[in-house]
């Protein structure tokens, strides 16, 4: 008797309550694996393909102030700002922060902040000063290393609401809205060398002082107030967009001189604190009586 090789029939609707038998389990198809591990690596390399992006701006930039492209260099050097600001935000919201990423965006905020806006500098006002003017902008991409470095070491150990020094990238951009200021109002840098030239300095000793600067990771007034805040907002764009190269200018320097206004605030709100908190001292007049009295009871 021939032996019957017909495969058994499987039903078309399975019961998933039934457990695979060993037929199942070898007919059943491979299905395609998602590749997990690839995906992952590439949300990883996004924050730090943004971080090199803002590098690639901020040497476009420095290529263009030596070409004498000043309003170009400054634009491109707002661009690698902007990139740099939403790196580390990719980063926390992908939740892919790295050590690795880090650093690397600490080594892109000398590049795009330090070098980049020196160089802007001395091409566009500082270069007749020779030596005085390659030292003073060395001494703002040196001051910029030193802000950044001192960042790192603090981070975690002071309050996040507020920065210890002015950051390297307002400093840059201050630097760039104001070559776009002069440009929008027409006015010759050789006229304000001097001016120029010591505003660089008071920026360098700003990034490495003491002040406070707001740092806006407090959002209590946006969630307390959505509606005013969004009006806000919309109004802001709508002076940036009215005037582009004279609204920014006018926002960095009043975050600028915020610094040290902030910083005296906070010295004279701590200074009361103390004063409420420490007991009234004792007056001459208040003396126990017994004092006043020998230990026999007469008189002195």
């Amino acid at each position: 008797m021939a032996p019957n090789f017909r495969q058994k029939k499987r039903p078309f609707f399975r019961d998933r309550r039934r457990s695979p038998d060993e037929e199942d389990l070898v007919n059943r198809p491979k299905r395609k694996r998602i590749p997990i591990n690839k995906m992952k690596k590439g949300i990883f390399i996004l924050p730090s393909l943004l971080t090199l992006t803002s590098i690639f701006f901020s040497f476009y930039a420095i290529i263009a102030a030596i070409k004498g492209n000043f309003v170009l260099a400054s634009a491109l050097i707002l661009v690698a700002g902007f990139f740099d600001g939403i790196d580390g935000k990719v980063a926390r919201l992908t939740k892919t922060t790295t050590r690795f990423g880090v650093e690397l965006d600490s080594l892109a905020d000398v590049i795009s902040f330090g070098v980049a806006p020196a160089i802007l500098m001395y091409m566009w006002a500082l270069d007749p000063y020779g030596r005085i003017g390659w030292v003073s902008v060395f001494v703002f991409a040196a001051c910029g290393a030193l802000r950044l470095a001192r960042f790192n070491v603090q981070t975690g150990t002071i309050d996040p609401k507020r920065f210890n020094g002015l950051p390297i990238p307002a400093a840059a951009v201050m630097l760039a809205t104001t070559v776009l200021f002069f440009d929008k109002l027409e006015l010759d840098p050789a006229n304000f060398r001097l001016a120029i030239l010591i505003f660089v300095f008071v920026l360098s000793f700003f990034m490495v002082s003491a002040f406070k600067f707001h740092a806006f990771k407090d959002l209590t007034l946006v969630k307390e107030k959505p509606f005013s805040s969004t009006v806000a907002f919309v109004l802001i764009l709508a002076l940036i967009a009215s005037q582009p190269f004279v609204v920014p200018f006018l926002i960095c320097a009043g975050y600028v001189i915020s610094g040290p206004i902030l910083t005296v605030v906070l010295h004279l709100r701590n200074r009361k604190r103390v004063a409420q908190t420490q007991p009234p001292h004792d007056s001459p007049l208040s003396e126990p009586a017994s004092a006043a009295t020998s230990p026999e009871g007469g008189q002195k």
